[in-house]
């Protein structure tokens, strides 16, 4: 008996210690296949703008950070399972997300594009610059149709359980033969080797991918905003409530804000963004 109580009293007491130790960090998911937000570099080290951005956000907030690399359709569900605190992966804020967690406000922009491989039919495609779904207007519906008759029968490759996914499985564009994959990664190869005649993602996954392999990877069409894109990007928390852990969460949240807010007047979101993007993305 003294020997169950001893072990008993060892386990409680280990326990206590890992929830203590574990009181003053943060761990954030991300996927690590997402280039230029986040990926792994040669020795297999999570890097990337909101790799970088993680850590900053933690220095403000005054606790360590642990960063857990996540398969992107398993995200959602092991934030939920508590395997991390929150999500920095390059997600957009949407309306159909919020449904199951909440966000931070928006620390970067993510306009999505189409890309096609240089010389494609589709490449040029004759439609207005930019294009944001929530304000609707001409320039809107005069873009969607012209994709509608561009994608007509057409194949584009996409990134699984994603926001651009979605858009294509929306019916704006018309009928159009959607190919999913697990990564982006697979995406981009499959769209190189001519499986893909389109693939649709943020503008900055195919830039990244085409300077770094040299393939002949272009945009074509207008980037995307809003609507179905969502607003922004922003840090994924669960929704807090009113026993301990739920204000756990929701402090989280405040503290996620306040660390953002002073990140963006302190300069280090634009930084971040013009390292990894080249351009400043910041909101």
């Amino acid at each position: 008996m003294n020997i169950i109580k001893r072990f008993s009293l060892g386990l409680l007491i280990t326990l206590f210690l890992s929830i203590s130790a574990n009181a003053d960090k943060i761990r954030i998911g991300t996927e690590g296949a997402y280039p230029p937000w986040n990926s792994k570099d040669s020795s297999g080290k999570l890097i990337g703008f909101e790799v970088e951005l993680a850590w900053s956000l933690c220095r403000y907030i005054g606790k360590q950070c642990e960063i857990v690399e996540q398969d992107w359709d398993g995200m959602i569900p092991a934030l939920l399972s508590r395997k991390f605190d929150a999500i920095m992966a390059g997600m957009s804020i949407t309306a159909e997300r919020q449904k199951v967690i909440t966000f931070s406000q928006g620390y970067a922009d993510e306009v999505a594009s189409l890309a096609v491989m240089k010389g494609s039919s589709l490449e040029g495609l004759d439609t207005p610059e930019g294009i944001n779904l929530s304000l609707g207007g001409s320039d809107v519906k005069k873009a969607l149709k012209t994709l509608t008759g561009a994608l007509a029968g057409k194949t584009v490759c996409v990134q699984t359980a994603t926001i651009h996914q979605n858009f294509l499985d929306s019916g704006d564009v018309g009928k159009v033969n959607v190919r999913t994959y697990k990564t982006q990664d697979e995406v981009n190869l499959d769209l190189a080797s001519g499986r893909c005649d389109a693939a649709l993602a943020a503008a900055v996954a195919f830039t990244d991918y085409a300077e770094k392999s040299g393939k002949a990877v272009v945009l074509t069409g207008p980037t995307f905003s809003g609507g179905a894109f969502g607003n922004g990007v922003g840090v994924g928390v669960r929704q807090g409530g009113d026993d301990a852990i739920g204000q756990r969460d929701a402090e989280l949240l405040r503290a996620f804000n306040k660390a953002i807010d002073q990140a963006r007047k302190d300069g280090v979101i634009s930084r971040l963004a013009i390292k990894w993007f080249g351009f400043d993305a910041s909101m």
